[in-house]
């Protein structure tokens, strides 16, 4: 096993394991670990995080299909779907002509995602009009087309919504099922994937079981607000280092 590698396999295991306690971390650790050290491309590296999403969600919403609002993820993925090939496209050509811009532009997502999250938006009384899903849609479809993470948006958007606790997490990984098929589908169709992409795949699913088993057996010992906050810093932290370092390649 060759060093970066090594580096992705940690990166992602650390990722499945803030995921596990928080809720969120996966796809921004991995992604923000690939540019940042330098250890793989940002478009191959965001087709393994879609690929364990795809693996991992459909499992998280086992029994919980009738949770899911499907007016939501119908108006959402209204949205999405178009802006998701357009991400795609977007990172395929800054991958090939503007490498610090994407670096920066992952960096800030980063940042920002983690602000916007670190406040518990307030509660509607009314649901949003169909017009607000269908943006939330595209900003969350332009990111996941892009990075692969597709969630700060729909979260943000959801959780205002007059819904309960567990249809509003429901129809998240719904959508996180649906973002992920859209994503492979456009990668797809553009030529399929390489050879790297599965072989970090297949490293990774062992590695995201056991992470995963590790964060329900053993999380951290600190109150469930702490670990979100230290989770929201350590994640904004390595999105500003990103941001850092594109600066310094200009």
């Amino acid at each position: 096993m060759d060093l970066p590698l090594a580096g992705m396999l940690f990166a992602i295991g650390c990722g499945a394991y803030f995921q596990t306690v928080t809720g969120f971390g996966l796809g921004m650790i991995a992604l923000g670990a690939a540019s940042g050290l330098g250890l793989m491309e940002i478009a191959p590296a965001a087709v393994v995080v879609s690929l364990l999403t795809l693996c991992n969600s459909p499992l998280v919403l086992s029994g919980n299909y009738r949770h899911v609002d499907w007016r939501a993820v119908g108006l959402v993925l209204l949205g999405m779907a178009p802006a998701t090939f357009a991400g795609v496209a977007v990172l395929d050509y800054l991958s090939r002509s503007g490498i610090a811009l994407l670096q920066f532009l992952l960096g800030a997502t980063i940042a920002a995602s983690c602000a916007a999250m670190a406040f518990r938006p307030a509660q509607r009384t009314a649901p949003s009009r169909p017009r607000a899903y269908l943006t939330a849609g595209g900003v969350a479809g332009l990111l996941g087309g892009m990075f692969g993470f597709s969630g700060p948006p729909l979260i943000i958007h959801l959780y205002r919504q007059p819904l309960e606790p567990t249809v509003v997490r429901s129809t998240l990984i719904m959508l996180f099922t649906c973002s992920a098929v859209i994503r492979l589908g456009s990668v797809a169709a553009q030529g399929g994937f390489a050879v790297e992409v599965w072989k970090l795949f297949a490293w990774s699913v062992p590695v995201v079981v056991l992470a995963t088993m590790a964060g329900r057996r053993y999380p951290p010992p600190l109150r469930p607000g702490k670990i979100r906050r230290f989770a929201f810093l350590f994640v904004a932290l390595i999105g500003a280092s990103l941001m850092a370092t594109a600066f310094g390649a200009v």
